[in-house]
């Protein structure tokens, strides 16, 4: 099993390309489903749970071929997917597939739209809390599916096609809104969307369903409004660029120090985080490039933050955030309200000399002035990069284990912060 071992110390210089983003290429992928025709897809990063969605699609007989980079490119150009559901052969996606990836259960929509039936396992336990898939359902049975629950399969029926209909969710939910938008988009008639997320994925998504010639208006904001058409058709769609990575690179250079531009960042898409980095003390600069950040080496400042949907403070930079708080000069406090048990690397982080007592949701974090080098386990994605960005100021060397996590949403991370100088390699075995 792979390891990353990391000597801290390093201030960080030069540029990092910023991938596409993962929680756009999932449900983008999904996509796919809805239409015979096929779907090209530009800027997909290289990710083990790509990789995964392409088994999982290609059990219900999606063919997708790969084209990488071009003579004279690098593989800091996305990969290009060309995505054909022209026959799908079968509606059942099983429970050993959804198990490893719980976006699969999201195929549960452009099944029931296209084909009028879906059977599709539970997804199961999470590292994060249960997130539950019940708000997802419910945006299916407002659609007029008959949805019945059998030996933990979620079977769904509308042997007539979808209907529009009146969806408003008790609170934001990202795969509901997703849910929502794909099932709606083949519906019979018109269906609002309240409460809807208003994450830039969906914003997103709901673009290249507009190119598959679906009729969304509102994405991006809290009211999404769908006419449901008969047929969606091929696209040519490019991914948005990943702002949890943008955030998670900023965040490892306010904690390194130095100064690197962030190549295709869209600071739009991540406003709240750069002005949390602001008020800890790094100097955040859009250029025509991308976002540029830097930190000359003064002390880093304590912030006080709580996670929320879009615009808020995102749930996926938390760890990295209580990371670069080990090193503030006082006293921070980071209140997570969106997944319970999303404190797992707290433990880790501890063992580098990190001063985190936690009560409940909020967590408090007393900076230090040095961090030290030890063996650490990696426990989640978000979790796994935290250990990577306290390493990188920690005193000595740090071994992160199970690294396959980062591999889930991190493409080549060791090679691009190696780049801007950090001690960083791969130990396989």
């Amino acid at each position: 099993m792979d390891r990353i071992r990391i000597v801290g110390g390093r201030p960080l210089d030069g540029t990092i390309p910023i991938s596409g983003a993962k929680n756009a290429t999932l449900p983008l992928m999904i996509a796919s489903l809805l239409t015979e025709e096929t779907l090209i897809l530009d800027n997909v990063p290289r990710l083990a749970d790509v990789a995964l969605l392409e088994r999982i699609l290609g059990n219900h007989g999606v063919d997708i071929m790969t084209s990488g980079k071009r003579a004279g490119e690098t593989a800091d150009h996305g990969q290009t997917l060309h995505i054909s559901a022209a026959r799908i052969v079968d509606t059942t996606a099983p429970y050993e597939l959804v198990s490893k990836m719980r976006a699969s259960f999201w195929v549960l929509a452009p099944l029931v739209a296209r084909m009028g039936e879906a059977r599709v396992s539970m997804p199961g336990g999470c590292a994060i809390g249960t997130r539950p898939v019940d708000l997802l359902i419910m945006a299916m049975s407002r659609l007029g599916a008959d949805i019945e629950i059998d030996g933990g399969y979620v079977v769904a029926r509308a042997p007539r096609g979808l209907r529009g209909g009146e969806i408003t969710f008790p609170k934001v939910t990202v795969g509901g809104t997703h849910t929502a938008l794909m099932g709606a988009s083949l519906a019979n008639g018109t269906t609002v969307i309240d409460n809807a997320a208003q994450e830039p994925e969906i914003a997103d998504v709901a673009d290249c369903l507009n190119k598959m010639g679906a009729r969304i208006s509102g994405a991006g904001t809290s009211r999404i409004v769908v006419e449901g058409v008969a047929k969606l058709c091929g696209a040519r769609h490019a991914v948005l660029p990943d702002r949890i990575e943008t955030g998670t690179y900023a965040m490892a250079t306010a904690m390194a120090g130095g100064d690197v531009l962030l190549q295709n960042a869209r600071p739009e898409l991540l406003q709240a985080a750069f002005d949390v980095l602001a008020q800890a003390g790094a100097t955040v600069t859009p250029t025509n490039q991308g976002v540029r950040i830097a930190r000359n080496g003064a002390g880093l400042a304590p912030v006080e933050v709580s996670t929320a949907p879009f615009p808020g403070f995102p749930t996926d930079l938390q760890a990295q955030l209580m990371a670069l708080m080990t090193r503030a000069r006082g006293t921070s406090h980071i209140t997570e309200t969106i997944f319970e048990n999303r404190f797992m690397h707290v433990g880790e982080l501890t063992r580098l000399g990190a001063r985190i007592q936690l009560d409940g949701e909020r967590a408090t974090i007393e900076g230090v002035e040095q961090l030290k080098g030890a063996p650490v386990m990696a426990t989640d994605l978000r979790a796994s990069v935290s250990l990577v960005i306290a390493a990188l100021a920690a005193e000595g060397e740090t071994i992160v284990n199970r690294v396959y996590h980062l591999d889930r949403g991190f493409e080549r991370l060791e090679e691009k912060l190696g780049r801007c100088g950090a001690a960083i390699e791969r130990l396989s075995g």
